[in-house]
């Protein structure tokens, strides 16, 4: 890049970095509108698939954690593909895997059609950022990465919005087939915005520290997602996937120090900025999803209301993404350190706002929630990222972004495990205390409603169902505690980054 294109402004970006761009948020709009698409539909596929909730959160969970595995690839897929043939081959397959999620007749299929469609939609997120960070000078990295996260929020968004309509038109199947059209568009400015990037190198893989980590991983996922059902350790096949889960970490991380090449490089978390940035991604992930997938949820079974209502509800998230657009990128080059404190002091004021609802919150309550949860999420991710990334030297970015966002993925995935877990534990445990004190002898239940009848057994049916009712309220505030708690105990991290350096 030229001396003036390298410290000139925003119109000395050329026309193949603006392709650039676009192309990259049009493949990040695509992987952020299948994770809202799914959760506005759990509902509907509940019932079509004859699933339970913990079954259908499979979904979601399963998902998530096949992109976290497939994250760390990206690196040597590059290096093997070049970012045009790795890139146009992601975006394919994912298109592919939306399409069979679409025609999917069983709980199973469905399942194996998101583990595909994770896997291959993987490297899309961490090698769009690490393009761009390659890409543009350092001093239009912010610019850059906040154009970057447009396309990241605009998915997330315009999923639920325009999922609703064709699902309330169709059915649930149409809100994955709705994903091709765009699917088509992004290969067609991937094949052109990339062109020049083809080069392929023979870069060794570590077979052994992949599947290591990779077993490590499902066990913990799998130990949150059946220990419930299964009564932890008192099961044996728990007390399997706890023992492959250790072994399996053991031999990553005993490889990890002993290899001269190792799959993931932990001199990487040497980087002071970068190691503490990654620990905030895990938990910055932990707190991206959570909502998305608990909103529907709780509006479908506890208010009944309608799926086009719960996606605007859902997509006020978006509204605070984008307001947090307008001003991010200055703030990012004036204070990133405040900025990380003020983005995850809001996602902690949106939990503690969110855990004071009641059964008969209002839409303007959900809306202030998720729309300070969303301005949080983009005022942190930006300078938090932009100083993780600005003390490492250029040919570990590709590497050091698949760590990023694989720490991210996974964040997500078990924070969303442990979310359902405390629904479903916090409603088990309050039902039956709260059915407890429902007895004859009870002289506060005197003067009960006659729909309440204890003396009729459809009076009694209608009481434990509203008991169930308040009951699961109870256990979706419990999961909103949980997240604000998390939001607050990481904000302080963001005092230990090193200051970015200033190009001269």
């Amino acid at each position: 890049m030229n001396a003036i294109a390298a410290k000139g402004g925003l119109f000395t970006i050329s026309g193949r970095q603006w392709l650039i761009l676009l192309m990259v948020q049009l493949a990040n709009m695509l992987f952020g509108m299948t994770i809202t698409l799914a959760n506005l539909v759990l509902p509907q596929m509940r019932g079509n698939l004859s699933a339970t909730q913990e079954e259908i959160s499979w979904v979601i969970t399963l998902n998530l954690v096949a992109t976290a595995v497939a994250t760390p690839t990206t690196g040597w897929l590059s290096s093997r593909l070049g970012w045009r043939n790795l890139m146009f081959f992601t975006v394919l397959g994912f298109t592919v895997t939306s399409l069979l999620c679409g025609t999917a007749n069983s709980l199973e299929t469905l399942i194996l059609a998101r583990v595909a469609q994770g896997a291959f939609g993987a490297p899309i997120m961490p090698l769009g950022q690490a393009i761009l960070l390659a890409t543009f000078p350092k001093h239009l990295q912010p610019m850059a990465l906040v154009m970057w996260g447009i396309g990241a929020v605009f998915g997330p968004v315009l999923g639920p919005i325009l999922g609703s309509i064709v699902t309330e038109a169709y059915d649930w199947r149409a809100a994955f087939f709705m994903i091709i059209p765009p699917g088509i568009c992004a290969l067609v400015c991937i094949w052109f915005a990339l062109s020049d990037h083809t080069e392929r190198g023979a870069v060794k893989f570590d077979w052994i520290g992949f599947f290591a980590l990779s077993v490590a991983m499902a066990a913990a996922q799998l130990i949150l997602d059946r220990g419930h059902r299964l009564d932890w350790f008192d099961s044996t096949e728990i007390m399997l996937f706890a023992f492959i889960g250790a072994l399996a970490l053991w031999i990553f991380v005993v490889h990890c120090l002993t290899v001269p090449e190792p799959f993931l490089d932990p001199r990487l978390l040497l980087d002071r900025n970068f190691a503490i940035g990654v620990l905030l991604a895990f938990i910055m992930g932990m707190l991206n999803f959570v909502s998305i997938v608990l909103f529907p949820t709780l509006f479908h079974d506890l208010r009944g209301y309608p799926d086009n209502a719960i996606a605007m509800l859902i997509a006020a998230r978006g509204v605070g993404n984008w307001t947090a657009f307008l001003f991010i990128a200055q703030l990012t080059r004036v204070a990133p350190r405040l900025a990380i404190v003020v983005g995850m002091g809001l996602q902690a004021g949106a939990g503690f706002w969110m855990a004071q609802f009641d059964i008969n919150l209002t839409d303007a309550d959900v809306f202030l929630g998720n729309f300070l949860l969303g301005l949080g999420q983009s005022i942190a991710f930006t300078p938090m990222t932009v100083m993780a990334f600005s003390t490492l030297p250029p040919r570990q970015v590709t590497e050091g972004s698949a760590i990023f966002t694989l720490m991210r993925n996974f964040g997500s995935s078990l924070f969303i495990s442990i979310a359902v877990l405390t629904v479903s534990r916090s409603t088990a445990s309050n039902y039956s205390r709260m059915t407890e004190l429902i007895t004859p002898y009870n002289k506060n239940l005197a003067n009960l409603p006659s729909q309440w009848n204890l003396e009729s057994p459809v009076g009694l049916q209608t009481l434990s169902n509203e008991i169930l009712r308040q009951a699961t309220m109870i256990g979706y505030l419990n999961a909103f505690y949980l997240m604000a708690f998390v939001a607050l105990a990481a904000t302080p991290l963001a005092a230990f980054m090193s200051r970015i350096r200033r190009d001269p």
